[in-house]
């Protein structure tokens, strides 16, 4: 295992599983940005934006569960820390090309640890929700394009996903 097991925070020498230890670590502020796509039919979406769906609002269900997902990480991820995050914002919107929904979050905190897993986590709630909502309508939606898109704080500085 050796040197791969050395560049992998959560594992020990011995190459077993561990919460990283952050007591050490300066409070700093972070962020952390995320994103997802949920492709469906176009009649789909047409539902979604003029509030025809039976189920209700479901951009506003979507952006209320990726929040709620954020603040629980912890329960979810296991070996992530309990965070207390500042704030949360879960954007939704209708893909320019009429058969998607592109989900951005923003989570931020001042801590010991960064706060990519909660971002992503809040984007991959949302779009699992907006699939929840709609799957009576519409089975063949994919859920993709799950990722980070930029961090700032901690150690290792600003960083940003190439478009």
């Amino acid at each position: 295992m050796g040197e791969a097991v050395s560049k992998l925070t959560h594992l020990n020498d011995k190459g077993e599983a561990r919460m990283v230890d952050v007591t050490a670590k300066v409070v700093t502020e972070r962020e952390a940005r995320a994103e997802a796509t949920v492709s469906m039919s176009a009649q789909t979406l047409a539902m979604i934006v003029d509030g025809q769906h039976p189920k209700g609002d479901v951009l506003a269900v979507a952006r209320i569960a990726g929040i709620m997902a954020a603040k629980r990480t912890h329960d979810l991820i296991p070996l992530c820390h309990a965070l207390n995050l500042t704030s949360v914002k879960v954007e939704l919107e209708p893909g320019a090309d009429g058969m998607s929904v592109h989900i951005r979050t923003l989570c931020k905190l001042s801590g010991q640890t960064g706060v990519e897993m909660e971002a992503l986590t809040a984007a991959s709630i949302a779009a699992l929700t907006v699939y929840d909502m709609c799957k009576a309508v519409d089975k063949a939606m994919v859920v993709s394009n799950l990722r980070l898109v930029e961090k700032k704080g901690g150690r290792s500085g600003h960083w940003q996903a190439s478009t």
